[in-house]
């Protein structure tokens, strides 16, 4: 075994090989904002994601106004919201005719392109991955810190940086980002043009490289980490399984990522040096011949896109995957059915997402051989999804469960994810997805897998993880408040747009299907679609609520509220500088749950009493 033992002859409070002596409280600045420590990077992380989250399920609230109620000739303004920002925005985005709070066709593909950047890239990667990461697998591993402990704090401050010029973006003259978050060429090389640097379109571009970089970074320190400071006996088959999927996810982000941000750069220097990488000879724009010099390639930007973003899809998926399986395996009391199968289908996940990207560019034109390796490489991936998705169904077989707040979550997880990759399956085919595609069907299909899914599995890890950060347990009644009310509104929400879209009802239409009387039949879930939403909004307000009152006033907790197995719940809660506050070692496997003769239903990791396992040995 090749794990790094060395470090831990060193005080356990230091990960920098300092003795007590040396170690001295850290002020303000040095604690909460220039912080090394991976604990509270992963709280950054964390907080910033979900006010992220946030703003950007407030920016699709403000699209649902406008398809059920701000299109057609009768449409009307926003209340209170739509005047107020009307003043704000610079460029009469909310202005539309003169009348305040009547949204343009423009700001609602602002606000589009937007929501899906933020969801994804602010929002979604930055907690799953990045906070629940930071936080929980150095701790998970016995180890004191992550690797390289400035490079990780170099990465939040480059997403956060990232993040601030997305939201500058939107006062911009010409309004932010109209291009959607895709940002297809020519269109994305050509909108808003002669603004230089500070326009929408060039902003959103600037702001993606240091969300690139950033990602890049914490790809870099995760893998490291995991190979090199795992503790003495942390073999790899004695890894949790959230390690597995994080030391997966940190590989895709990896190698997929840099063509993205070289991409990145391209379409910046059309944007503001005059380069032609994604513009053809020939280009009109605005019914007017756009002088460039021509030679590009605008399906070249598809190719780099969908390379980093369709493995990015597992960046988002499989995070979740992970923390469902912690936390349905500490409410069954049971160790992970098929342990050992539903890590190789991990690794299988991490290979296959390289070769199906081109499943997003069927309607481009690509030839018959093509679109059947293609084809096969998308079922070919459904099959590892689905034997981890087994696994997890299975491990409820038979348990003692608990229906915490957490396993609420994680239980809802598993028939909605279903949900969504068993809808996923016809848009593997060129055939069905020329009619599906860019329609509602899409919307629905993708929501299912990140919203009641990964969100779901999100929710899980905060009130999961929440007492080993604080030491304190979220209040547990507001906590099924919050659940009920997101279940039931999440698919109000997404469900009926599966229908929207088999009726053909085109994605970005700004007046919500008016404009084709073939969606006729399906408009009046318009309405319904948006109460849900809001409906929803409210929903997370006892979360919100109960987040921030719990930090301060929530149940006081020990080491391991949870009886859990796992290494982390070893260390106190909150865990010091440097994690433990001895030496550990790990004898068995991460999932020792009702092992047959045992006084107790779980045996940690760190126990040297009781059975000598790997994980694999009770994976069944």
């Amino acid at each position: 075994m090749e794990t790094t033992t060395a470090i831990h002859s060193h005080d356990p409070h230091d990960p920098h090989g300092q003795g007590h002596g040396e170690h001295h409280e850290p002020g303000f600045w040095r604690k909460w904002v220039f912080s090394t420590d991976h604990k509270m990077i992963g709280i950054q992380y964390g907080v910033t994601g979900l006010l992220f989250l946030l703003f950007g399920f407030c920016l699709m609230m403000i699209m649902r106004w406008q398809l059920a109620y701000g299109a057609g000739p009768n449409g009307k303004p926003l209340p209170i919201i739509g005047p107020l920002l009307g003043r704000l925005m610079p460029n009469g985005g909310m202005d539309a005719g003169g009348v305040p709070g009547m949204m343009t066709p423009d700001f609602y593909n602002s606000l589009g392109a937007m929501h899906g950047t933020i969801m994804v890239f602010l929002g979604i990667v930055p907690v799953a991955f990045a906070a629940f990461g930071n936080f929980v697998v150095p701790l998970q591993i016995g180890a004191p810190d992550m690797t390289f402990p400035r490079i990780n704090m170099a990465s939040f401050h480059c997403f956060w940086v990232g993040g601030l010029i997305m939201l500058i973006s939107f006062f911009s003259p010409t309004g932010a980002a109209k291009s959607g978050w895709t940002s297809y060429p020519p269109l994305a090389d050509l909108a808003d043009p002669g603004g230089g640097i500070f326009t929408g379109q060039t902003l959103w571009i600037l702001g993606m490289v240091f969300l690139i970089t950033s990602s890049l970074l914490g790809a870099v320190n995760f893998v490291t980490t995991i190979i090199q400071l795992r503790a003495p006996g942390m073999t790899w088959m004695r890894m949790p399984f959230f390690c597995w999927v994080q030391l997966v996810t940190a590989f895709i982000l990896l190698l997929a990522f840099p063509p993205l941000e070289a991409a990145s750069f391209m379409q910046l220097m059309d944007r503001v040096f005059g380069t032609s990488f994604f513009l053809p000879h020939g280009e009109t724009f605005n019914n007017h011949l756009v002088n460039i010099s021509g030679g590009g390639s605008p399906l070249l930007w598809q190719h780099l896109f969908w390379f980093l973003a369709h493995p990015e899809v597992y960046v988002l998926i499989l995070p979740g995957l992970g923390i469902i399986a912690e936390v349905l395996t500490n409410n069954t009391r049971r160790p992970l059915w098929g342990y050992k199968a539903a890590v190789y289908a991990v690794l299988g996940i991490g290979f296959l997402s390289f070769v199906v990207w081109a499943h997003h560019m069927y309607l481009t034109g690509m030839g018959a051989a093509v679109s059947t390796f293609f084809q096969t490489t998308t079922i070919l991936i459904s099959v590892p999804s689905v034997i981890i998705l087994t696994c997890l169904l299975l491990t409820l077989w038979g348990g003692s469960i608990r229906f915490t707040v957490p396993m609420l979550f994680a239980t809802a997880f598993l028939p909605e994810f279903g949900i969504g990759g068993l809808t996923g399956i016809p848009l593997a085919f060129n055939s069905t997805d020329l009619y599906l595609h860019d329609t509602y069907y899409i919307i629905a299909h993708f929501h299912y897998i990140v919203a009641p899914g990964t969100i779901f599995a999100i929710f899980a890890g905060v009130y999961y993880w929440f007492p080993k950060a604080t030491g304190r347990m979220m209040n547990e009644f507001w906590g099924r408040v919050h659940f009920a009310g997101s279940v039931i509104c999440m698919n109000i929400v997404f469900f009926p747009m599966f229908l929207q879209g088999m009726a053909g009802m085109h994605r970005r239409g700004f007046d919500g299907g008016l404009t084709y009387d073939l969606n006729k039949p399906v408009l009046h879930w318009n309405a319904t679609i948006s109460h849900a939403a809001w409906g929803l909004g409210l929903c997370q307000i006892p979360f919100i609520i109960n987040f921030f009152s719990s930090i301060f006033y929530g149940k006081k907790v020990g080491h391991n509220p949870w009886n859990a197995t796992t290494l982390e719940w070893a260390a106190p809660s909150p865990p010091p500088h440097g994690n433990f506050t001895e030496p550990v070692a790990v004898y068995r496997g991460p999932y020792e749950y009702s092992v047959p003769g045992h006084p107790v239903d779980f045996i940690p990791q760190c126990d040297p009493q009781g059975p000598r396992t790997d994980a694999a040995e009770h994976g069944h």
